[in-house]
Formats: C-alpha cells, sequence, structure tokens
C-alpha cells in the first residue's frame, strides 16, 4: 500500500530548454530559466536540467539546433522524462516537430503560465478568464493536441478544458470561445456596476511582479487572510478590503501579479480584472528588493502599466523583503566594479530609486512587519492628500 501511495505522489520530472540571442547575456538567460524553474515547481514538477543554446534566431523547425535536439532527445529518454518546456512561446509547427522528436509532452512558457492559472482560479469570474485565454491558445494547435489524446493521463499542461472537450471540429472551438466571451462580457459589466458603487472611497491598488508579496502586505493593512505563499501567481482574483488609517478610510485591492513574457491572451482576458489598476487613485508598485534582478522586474511591470494606461497615475515604490537583502563587502583591494550586491541596504535607500522626485519609495519587510508603521503613514499622507481633494467638507476627518 505504501509503494501505491509513492507511486501517486511522485513528481512529474522535466527538463527546461532556452537560447541565448544575439546582445543577450548568460546571466540574463539564467535570470530567465531560474523564474521558469519556479514555474515548472509552482505547477508540481521538478525541473531536473538545463539545455542553453547560443543562437541568432531560434530554429523554425524545432527552436534550438539540430545537434542540441539530439542531446535533449537522448537525455529525455535516458532519464524518463516527463516534459521538455521552452522557455519561449513555440509555433504549432515547432510544438508538432519537437513531440515526435522527443515523444514526450512538450510545452511552452506560455501553455505553462495558464496551466498555473487554470489552477489557481478561485472564482467564476477568473475560471472564465483563463478558460477563454487557454482555448485560443489551444486552437491554433488543435492537430497536435489529438497526437496527445493517445498518451494522456492528465498532468501539467493538460488541465483545464480537457481531452473530452477538445474536438476535431474547429468551428465546436469557435463557438465555445464566442460563448466564453459573452459570459466574461456579462460579468464583467456586473463588475463594473461594483466598481461604480464604491467610487465614492480613494481606491489604491497594490501591483508588481508575481511574488513580491502583495498579498502579505494587503494581508497585514486590511488585517484579512488572503491565500498567500512562496509560489507564482498565488493571487488571480482581485481582492478589494476596506482599510482605515487613523480614521481616514480607504479602498485597498490586491491585483493579479505581473511576469516577463505574459501571454497577450491572458492580458486580454484579465482586461477586466486589470479594471481595478486603471480605475485606482493611487498605485502601490511592490518590489523585492531581495531579487537580483528587481530592476528588470520593475521595468516589466511598468511595461504592463504602461500598456493599460495606467502609468499616468500617482505611483509609490514599496521596497519589500529588505529582510532577505543580500549585502557583501567589498575587499578594499578588489579593483573590479561594485555591483549590486556590495551596496548596503543604506546606500540603497540613497539611490534615485529612494530619491526619484516623480516617484515616493519606501523600505519595508511585509514578513519581518519591519517600517510597518512608516508605510501607513506613507499611506495615510497620499490618501489624505486626495481625499481632500474630493471631499473638501471632510476636514474632521484629518
Amino acid at each position: 500500500m505504501g509503494k501505491v501511495n509513492d507511486m501517486a505522489v511522485q513528481k512529474e520530472k522535466a527538463v527546461l530548454v532556452g537560447i541565448i540571442l544575439q546582445g543577450q547575456k548568460v546571466s540574463e538567460i539564467e535570470d530567465y530559466l531560474d523564474e521558469l524553474a519556479f514555474l515548472t515547481e509552482t505547477a508540481g514538477a521538478v525541473p531536473v536540467k538545463r539545455f542553453i543554446q547560443k543562437l541568432d534566431t531560434p530554429n523554425s523547425r524545432t527552436f534550438v539546433g539540430t545537434g542540441k535536439m539530439d542531446q535533449i532527445e537522448t537525455y529525455v529518454k535516458d532519464e524518463q522524462i516527463d516534459l521538455v518546456i521552452f522557455d519561449d512561446e513555440l509555433s504549432p509547427s515547432q510544438l508538432r516537430n519537437i513531440d515526435r522528436i522527443v515523444n514526450c509532452r512538450v510545452l511552452d512558457r506560455t501553455n505553462l503560465i495558464l496551466d498555473i492559472f487554470a489552477v489557481r482560479a478561485r472564482t467564476a469570474h477568473a475560471k472564465v478568464q483563463v478558460e477563454l485565454a487557454q482555448y485560443q491558445y489551444l486552437l491554433p494547435r488543435l492537430t497536435r493536441m489529438w497526437t496527445h489524446l493517445e498518451r494522456q493521463r492528465g498532468g501539467i499542461g493538460l488541465r483545464g478544458p480537457g481531452e473530452t472537450e477538445i474536438e476535431t471540429d474547429r468551428r465546436i472551438i469557435r463557438d465555445k470561445i464566442a460563448r466564453l466571451k459573452v459570459q466574461l462580457d456579462r460579468i464583467d459589466k456586473q463588475m463594473t456596476i461594483q466598481r461604480k458603487n464604491r467610487t465614492r472611497m480613494i481606491q489604491v491598488a497594490l501591483v508588481g511582479y508575481t511574488n513580491v508579496g502583495k498579498s502579505t502586505i494587503m494581508n497585514m493593512l486590511s488585517k484579512s487572510d488572503l491565500f498567500a505563499e512562496n509560489k507564482l501567481f498565488a493571487t488571480l482574483d482581485t481582492t478589494v478590503r476596506k482599510v482605515v488609517v487613523d480614521n481616514l478610510p480607504f479602498l485597498l485591492s490586491d491585483t493579479v501579479g505581473f511576469i516577463r513574457k505574459l501571454p497577450h491572451s491572458l492580458v486580454e482576458s484579465f482586461k477586466s480584472t486589470l479594471d481595478e489598476v486603471r480605475e485606482a487613485d493611487i498605485l502601490c508598485h511592490v518590489v523585492d528588493i531581495s531579487h537580483p534582478g528587481f530592476e528588470d522586474q520593475i521595468r516589466v511591470v511598468n511595461e504592463t502599466l504602461d500598456e493599460l494606461n495606467a502609468l499616468d497615475k500617482k505611483i509609490l515604490l514599496i521596497f519589500n523583503k529588505i529582510d532577505a537583502y543580500t549585502f557583501k563587502p567589498k575587499d578594499e583591494d578588489d579593483l573590479t566594479p561594485v555591483l549590486k550586491e556590495n551596496v548596503s541596504l543604506d546606500d540603497l535607500q540613497k539611490t534615485w530609486m529612494a530619491s526619484n522626485s516623480d516617484i515616493q519609495t519606501i523600505f519595508i519587510s511585509a514578513k519581518k512587519k519591519t517600517n510597518i508603521a512608516g508605510l501607513r503613514e506613507f499611506l495615510y499622507k497620499e490618501v489624505k492628500e486626495l481625499h481632500r481633494i474630493r471631499y473638501p467638507y471632510n476636514d474632521y476627518l484629518y
């Protein structure tokens, strides 16, 4: 009986594949694959090996070159690998070709993210959004999906619509997409009415890269108990809570985290969820200061906010996880350039991030509750300023 249970919980093994294009650094691709590994673990598999290749452009047939593809094929066969996951979106023909070579499940970054979203979706709204994005992804890949039906037994990349609903007739899938769009439109209208009913209060939205601690900050400020864990996309459904700081009430919303190469179909499907961002008065951009690539994450979030036409709002930059920030003092005789890890937190707070006149910053640890009083004062000051403009007759609150 024990052996049966062990087999039941055995995780799928995955290899990760990425390419280094002209102008890209090896460290940059390693960072991307670190994130892909985290995505893989979040989905429930174990990344066991990485394959990286330098290319001018991706191979049109197999994404990587023939020699590298042979290495992957051999490793998959010898080590009985369940999944081969590519860090970029593959075309339907590339998926088909690679599938025939490795003879195991092949996913790209988009499919992996969609799979995680399918598991994380809790409300009817989020489920419809994810299902719509999944069908839009599946439609051009329908032929390739059918090659899998003989050996489908569930697992990562196969959650969501399921084999019983994936039929050869593309018209059926298109009809399903059309119905989901109607259903989503109906839910969106209901949510728009809900948002209008609460526009009297100042609205603050927590935004940022996935897994930077937004839900932890939300729980702490609103004294709620939202789902928060050290996994990517722990939050899909936007949650709104009323927060009161020194008698001053405002609405605080926790939104879905952003990520590099976020599938366009997901951005489109989640436009209504991201309306919380567009309609907020203040955006609190939460950043994981302990992440080595936090500056790149800031760029990704700003690009997404720009796509949502939300960069013109009041933005507060909250550098979270200062408890996990590592500092390695340089040896006095070391003449190499100063790297980010050689900069102390005190020095970091004096850089452009803290002195930028357009964006105010604060450094905290939500986990250790460090400088939370400062964060409350920080929010109170900004909300009060807007509140006075909108409700000048409510001076008694201050």
